[in-house]
């Protein structure tokens, strides 16, 4: 699943604890949104391409989903022109991967790849912007870093006859420890704050 948040600091509308509470929930809902995307991947695979490829155009429309919440868990003075750029890369992977489909997987691989790719550096400067503010952000960091390597590794493997959507099941498993990582973590930040206060 872009800005730096330092001017979260003074304002009235939102705090950083009510951004940190914000964007915990969004990441618990991330992590169960990848459980169940991982099992019903795993079920259907090799036994249903339709549903399977079904799945597979709904990872980056998720991704929007997302994206999204993580604008609205942020103060409006903060910029979220990356979080907008992510969206728009989400849509039009959405539609690549649905259209490269009809062509077989190998070239959905590819589209999902460079998605992965561009996403995981968004993911990766996000969480290196929080981090001074929020705390809680390395393990989205070291998701963000994952991703690109794991874009290339999808690129160049698209061709290989043992590769399939049954791939990305890794993957997604992968984020979804990163992501409950990084809830547990800012849970503890915001009680931090809360006892300071």
């Amino acid at each position: 699943m872009n800005s730096s948040i330092d001017s979260i600091k003074n304002t009235d509308s939102t705090s950083p604890v009510q951004t940190a509470r914000s964007l915990r929930s969004l990441y618990f809902a991330r992590v169960a949104f990848s459980v169940i995307w991982v099992i019903l991947v795993s079920v259907f695979a090799k036994t249903n391409f339709g549903i399977a490829s079904i799945l597979f155009i709904i990872y980056p429309a998720w991704d929007v989903i997302a994206t999204w919440f993580d604008i609205k868990a942020n103060p409006p003075q903060v910029s979220k022109t990356p979080q907008y750029v992510n969206i728009a890369i989400g849509v039009i992977t959405t539609i690549g991967v649905a259209l490269a489909l009809q062509k077989g997987v190998p070239a959905a691989l590819v589209v999902f790849g460079v998605w992965a790719i561009v996403t995981g550096l968004i993911q990766l400067i996000l969480g290196l912007h929080r981090r001074k503010e929020l705390g809680g952000q390395w393990p989205m960091i070291i998701s963000g870093g994952q991703s690109v390597l794991a874009g290339g590794a999808f690129i160049a493997m698209a061709k290989s006859p043992t590769m399939g959507i049954s791939n990305l099941a890794g993957y997604s498993a992968f984020g979804a420890f990163y992501f409950l990582l990084a809830a547990i973590r800012l849970s503890k930040t915001i009680k931090g704050t809360a006892n300071a206060a």
